[in-house]
């Protein structure tokens, strides 16, 4: 249909189309002559509500329109009673990929309300992309184009934040509580060199009754105060400690904490708080802040030799979540760093505890469901896991085995991992279980379970041992990979189940979010990546893709099902970019703890909420193509 009113802009009005052009993306990263060359070869149109812009009886599209204002909606085929799956808005271009291959539109594209664009020729759009690298990428691969322009943008915001965590002129109260190896003045020093060795510290405080700090003995006043002085073992501390101790109050920077460090020619800083002992700072922590690597965070896990240097190294895995965030790396590698150093501290975390308990690790494995399993932890997770025990353990042996998971999972609690709601957990006797009794509940479920069992049961089949006998895990991984491919009805349950769930795009496409005051909230799990993790596993098992993560299972099923590479990519790009968005919520000064996946559209830039927008609209693509596939 043609447009109500079809002109070339007046000349005095070139420029200021073209500054309007560049908040926008791709024309933001455009040279000034492409752009200006696009707002020459452009005619300003108008579009009454209801009037068509374009649709399959057209033939071959001609026209590349620029939505300046109002919106645009986009039926399959062209009945007006289906449903509106595509949405555009001020600042979208359509139809981008029909112009590029040179085809018919699939779907009718009717304005919503009074629409006004800027439309140029579909030969002018595509002769611009073989001098303008940057308009032919977004035109080839949107989703990826705006996944990294937003990314650019973050490194530039958060860049200056984490700089600023990393200066000395950090608070020391910023910095994890260290709560000091200590002991009293009357403590034999043998004792006190036996604390040391075991909790692999370089100094022993020496306290008073009331907590203050009287003296202290480090690694380097051994050697010439106790070794070579050959001290009796009934030497007490009081004997061969230094004093008066320096301390700093805990609301004094950590350059303060370096100059005193300097001054004193000391390498520990006990740190207090209305004058007791709070923290501890080292030399090392401070070089800490300056430079922070995953080996770094990494060797501090497997060095922890207690509770508190866990809780403190998971501070620090936080902490360097932030920095890579900043430093703009990928959302798939962030989170897999996360999950590797969370896989880090839990296995640390186990091996201690069931020392602690006298327990055999070569009969049990710790495993991880959900998030962790998949390895695509965000920095906002709370527990799932569950154990697999040897079938040969008897019921007084689960019971020591429940006992030392109900203190993992209160000792990850106060790592920063929360208790699970519904409490899938070790600790919960139905998921510690012996191999035969797991592989009997996986098979009951997926040969006789209703919808409801397998929406609960979910979560359990991305599954991967982090500690002790991992072999007894393969034979449920196994199971469930053979038994998906058999039953039929099990399949249809699961998409079902996942077609429960809906991304968040109202019925015209567009972002559909609750507002609150001046905001406007979306649940970036629940109406976005849930939809994706599921409809994964679902293509996983139905296509016989053995990988567990998101990402591989969606490129593996593109490739069983035919899917071309480009539109794979797609799904994965959406998947990345919606998990990018959760973390960089989760990171946010203040973020809301109760509700980490909730995103504020209106706080969003142009290039966001386009890149948000068009991420959901993928996964409801992807949730189509199922829904179609599984309608019979």
């Amino acid at each position: 249909m043609t447009a109500s009113s079809d002109v070339s802009p007046a000349r005095e009005l070139l420029g200021l189309l073209a500054e309007e052009l560049r908040r926008h993306a791709p024309f933001a990263q455009m040279a000034p002559a492409d752009v200006a060359a696009f707002v020459g070869a452009a005619r300003q149109t108008y579009y009454a509500p209801g009037e068509v812009l374009v649709q399959p009886a057209d033939g071959v599209v001609t026209r590349l329109l620029f939505i300046r204002r109002g919106a645009v909606g986009g039926r399959r085929g062209g009945s007006p009673d289906s449903a509106v799956r595509m949405h555009y808005e001020a600042g979208d271009l359509l139809p981008a990929a029909a112009v590029v291959a040179e085809r018919a539109v699939t779907h009718t594209y009717a304005a919503h309300e009074d629409c006004f664009c800027l439309e140029i020729d579909a030969a002018f759009a595509r002769s611009l992309a073989t001098r303008s690298a940057v308009w032919a990428d977004f035109l080839v691969q949107r989703v990826q184009q705006l996944l990294a322009l937003s990314r650019s943008a973050l490194q530039a915001e958060q860049g200056a934040h984490a700089l600023s965590e990393q200066t000395l002129e950090s608070p020391l109260a910023q910095l994890p509580r260290k709560p000091p190896v200590a002991c009293s003045p009357d403590t034999p020093v043998m004792t006190a060199l036996q604390q040391m060795h075991d909790r692999r510290v370089g100094s022993v405080l020496v306290l008073d009754g009331q907590g203050q700090a009287v003296g202290i003995l480090t690694r380097h006043d051994v050697l010439s105060r106790v070794a070579l002085a050959r001290l009796p073992e009934s030497t007490t501390m009081a004997q061969v400690m230094s004093g008066p101790v320096q301390t700093l109050d805990i609301q004094a920077t950590a350059q303060e904490a370096a100059l005193a460090m300097s001054r004193h020619g000391i390498r520990h800083l006990p740190l207090t708080q209305d004058g007791q002992v709070v923290s501890i700072v080292s030399e090392r922590d401070l070089f800490a802040l300056q430079r922070q690597s995953l080996k770094h965070v990494g060797s501090a896990i497997r060095g922890a030799a207690d509770l508190p240097a866990l809780v403190a190294a998971a501070a620090e895995i936080r902490r360097f979540a932030r920095h890579l965030l900043a430093q703009g790396l990928a959302a798939r590698v962030l989170t897999e760093m996360l999950s590797h150093l969370n896989d880090l501290l839990t296995e640390r975390l186990v091996r201690l505890k069931v020392a602690e308990h006298g327990l055999d690790l070569r009969r049990a494995a710790w495993l991880a469901f959900g998030s962790e399993g998949r390895s695509e932890q965000t920095i906002a997770t709370d527990q799932d896991n569950g154990l697999v025990l040897a079938d040969a353990v008897d019921d007084a042996e689960r019971e020591r085995w429940l006992a030392m998971a109900r203190e993992v999972n209160q000792a990850l609690d106060a790592c920063g991992y929360p208790l699970c709601k519904g409490n899938i957990m070790a600790a919960n006797p139905a998921c510690s279980l012996r191999a035969a009794e797991w592989r009997d509940r996986f098979a009951r479920w997926m040969d006789q379970g209703s919808p409801e069992d397998l929406l609960a049961a979910s979560i359990y089949f991305d599954f991967r041992p982090l500690a002790g006998a991992a072999e007894l895990a393969a034979p449920l991984r196994d199971l469930v990979r053979s038994r998906a491919q058999q039953l039929p009805r099990f399949r249809k349950q699961l998409a079902d189940n996942m077609l429960r769930m809906r991304p968040a795009l109202n019925w015209r496409g567009a972002l559909d979010a609750q507002a609150d005051g001046d905001a406007a909230w979306i649940d970036l799990k629940r109406g976005g990546t849930a939809v994706m993790v599921d409809a994964a596993r679902l293509l996983a098992l139905t296509h016989g893709v053995t990988a567990t993560s998101t990402r591989e299972r969606l490129l593996g099923a593109g490739r069983a099902m035919g899917v071309r590479p480009k539109d794979a990519e797609g799904w994965v790009g959406a998947f990345e970019a919606l998990q990018m968005f959760r973390l960089r919520q989760q990171v946010r000064p203040d973020a809301d703890a109760a509700q980490p996946n909730r995103i504020d559209i209106r706080a969003l830039t142009t290039i966001d909420r386009s890149l948000l927008k068009e991420a959901l609209r993928q996964a409801r693509e992807l949730q189509q193509r199922i829904e179609l596939d599984y309608s019979a």
